[in-house]
């Protein structure tokens, strides 16, 4: 690749100077379609004129989502941004899947009030590959650049990475949220920190990004890119920032530590139930920021809803889309069908099974010896609330003592367990 320091066009090239082209029904489609779900798109009117170029030149845009293999796993909520780029890509445009492995190695500060400790080579290895692998449940593998951005980082060396930090003011990194909150509050900024978004930005200059994405706490970094780009005499990219998906209580954003989360490489049956419990009003959000189905189809839906059709069929539709996707469509039947057996009192089939010594044993540490409940003063709680069954029957009973044999455990709605008890 030709080092984005070689570029000797003028910076005066950096902004789009083409005549403002028309746009057709196709590139509004597409327009629309970006838009959908987003929470800014930055400018608005260069990335129409960049659609209208392509679809003139039939050459494709090439778009830039930037992610640090900081841990293995992801849930729906990290797939929002992945989902815009999925529909992109549909669109006919180049995704460009960025590892950031050379700048997980610094920490991304952002959205944080203290250092974030940089990963090992060997941690970074390891979850790119689990993280590329998790993300091609959404993007469409075979047309997916992937790139590290260790290929120009490394090679920039010391002299470079000197140029590069001139390019921006202390000030300027000032304005950062986070760092002025954590400057006033006498927390330490160590000054690798600042390199991050330099180095993010200089990503979108070595892969000559025409849109890069991220949630709205990368807004700051994407702005360096688009500076940078004009520093190095390049067309400047648009930036999109996706929201936060709130979570199964509508009120958080998605978290593992919230214990509000759909993870995307949960059972089947454990995704559908998930997404079903969501309330009816939260149901456009997660259609509008995971779906793929077409904006006239959930216009339908809506109109529908609106006319009298129980809710609950449009959240099967969309429980069984994203079941499907991450599993497949017999497995997203089969988790209707089990949703409704359980909604009708039955036991499903895909319980976990164990045997379990001690009997008679009291109904608190049976559930939490089960793996049912976290501690038994949780268990009593849930038989206070009468959340718990043995072989479908509710029990009041705090000191239960259960008896030796084979029981069927419930606690809750989705948590079952076969117990074979014995003395």
């Amino acid at each position: 690749m030709t080092s984005p320091q070689q570029n000797s066009t003028s910076a005066a090239s950096a902004t789009i100077n083409t005549p403002l082209l028309p746009l057709s029904d196709a590139v509004q489609h597409a327009l629309a379609v970006t838009k959908r779900g987003v929470d800014e798109l930055l400018i608005e009117s260069e990335f129409a004129q960049k659609l209208a170029r392509s679809e003139k030149s039939g050459k494709p845009l090439r778009i830039k989502l930037g992610l640090d293999p900081t841990a293995p796993d992801l849930h729906l909520g990290h797939t929002v941004v992945l989902n815009k780029m999925r529909q992109l890509q549909d669109l006919g445009h180049t995704v460009i899947f960025l590892i950031g492995d050379f700048t997980s190695m610094i920490g991304d500060p952002s959205g944080r009030n203290a250092t974030r400790p940089p990963l090992t080579r060997e941690q970074i290895e390891a979850n790119a590959q689990t993280y590329f692998k998790q993300a091609s449940l959404v993007l469409d593998a075979s047309k997916t650049e992937i790139r590290y951005n260790s290929e120009w980082c490394d090679p920039l060396g010391s002299r470079g990475l000197i140029q590069l930090s001139s390019k921006y003011t202390v000030a300027r990194m000032m304005e950062r949220d986070d760092f002025t909150k954590r400057f006033k509050a006498g927390t330490p900024i160590s000054v690798h920190e600042f390199l991050y978004p330099l180095m993010q930005g200089y990503d979108s200059v070595a892969l000559h990004a025409d849109l890069e994405l991220g949630g709205t706490d990368q807004k700051f970094n994407l702005l360096v890119g688009r500076e940078l780009q004009k520093d190095y005499g390049q067309e400047q990219q648009c930036i999109l920032t996706m929201p936060l998906l709130e979570g199964l209580d509508g009120v958080e954003k998605m978290s593992k530590s919230k214990n509000n989360y759909i993870a995307i490489t949960e059972p089947a049956n454990t995704m559908f139930a998930k997404v079903m419990s969501i309330s009816d009003e939260m149901m456009w959000r997660y259609y509008d920021l995971l779906s793929f189905c077409s904006l006239e189809q959930i216009a339908h839906y809506k109109k529908s809803v609106a006319e009298g059709q129980n809710p609950r069929d449009i959240k099967v539709a969309i429980a069984q889309e994203i079941v499907t996707r991450f599993h497949n469509k017999q497995a997203a039947e089969d988790a209707l069908s089990d949703f409704v057996n359980r909604s009708k009192g039955g036991i499903p089939d895909d319980i976990a099974e164990m045997n379990i010594n001690g009997a008679p044993m009291g109904i608190a540490q049976l559930l939490k010896q089960a793996n049912l409940c976290a501690s038994t003063s949780e268990a009593m709680r849930m038989v206070d609330q009468g959340g718990v069954r043995i072989d479908g029957t509710v029990i009041s009973d705090k000191q239960l003592q259960v008896q030796a044999g084979t029981v069927v455990l419930q606690v809750g709605k989705r948590k079952f367990a076969k117990v074979h008890l014995s003395a």
